[in-house]
């Protein structure tokens, strides 16, 4: 019964790797792209700008003497929240350095993901939690 409770626990739980968080998605790239800046807009949130890194790997990749190709495709929404900088940069000022936020996603081989990478502690963990709302929503999850 441990080891079901386990495996359910596994299989539910979001993919945790190098200091992120990704969701899986069940839909193609342009869906999930569309939730992410869906659920940013719908908190009342600009889109200051999006980062076509999948596009910018792949076009310079034989550029650096590479011939391999990392993602399908792969975009940054980048945003800020006047109102939750404030409160993290009147905590520490420091914590400009991880402004904007960033939630992304990535499809390779057809399997599509939303993530954000993670902040720190302190008052940074409430970023964190919006992140997660944000990727939460946009996958489905």
């Amino acid at each position: 019964m441990r080891k079901l409770a386990l495996a359910l626990t596994l299989i539910a739980s979001p993919a945790l790797a190098q200091d992120s968080t990704v969701y899986d998605y069940d839909g193609s790239f342009d869906d999930a792209t569309f939730g992410v800046e869906s659920a940013i807009v719908g908190r009342g949130l600009v889109v200051d700008w999006v980062s076509h890194v999948g596009e910018m790997l792949e076009r310079t990749k034989a550029d650096v003497g590479s011939d391999v190709t990392i993602f399908d495709n792969a975009d940054i929404y980048m945003f800020c929240s006047a109102t939750l900088s404030r409160k993290v940069m009147e905590a520490d000022s420091k914590n400009i350095a991880y402004c904007p936020y960033g939630v992304f996603v990535t499809e390779k081989d057809g399997a599509v993901q939303v993530g954000y990478r993670h902040q720190p502690d302190g008052a940074m963990q409430e970023v964190q939690t919006l992140l997660d709302d944000i990727a939460r929503e946009a996958a489905g999850k």
